[in-house]
């Protein structure tokens, strides 16, 4: 079985942020992993839930109700 977690190198010694999932002595494969800058969090398109609220769009209180011309298939 191969798990992953977590950990961080730091002065020789490998400390890890994570539980591993057993106790016994166990055979270990390390990568290191390139650090990343963190890029800026793209903007995100669309429609902000609740932007349109007071601007004159309402839900009717039936939205959910089926449609009467899809009777014959329910």
């Amino acid at each position: 079985m191969y798990t992953a977690i977590n950990g961080i190198y730091e002065n020789g010694q490998f400390v890890l942020t994570e539980t591993p999932p057993t106790s016994k002595k166990t055979k270990v494969v390390i990568m290191f992993m390139e650090e990343v800058e963190t890029l800026p969090k793209k903007k995100k398109k669309g429609v902000k839930l609740g932007s349109l609220a007071g601007k004159g769009y309402n839900i009717p209180d039936d939205f959910n109700e089926p449609i009467d011309d899809l009777k014959d298939y329910m």
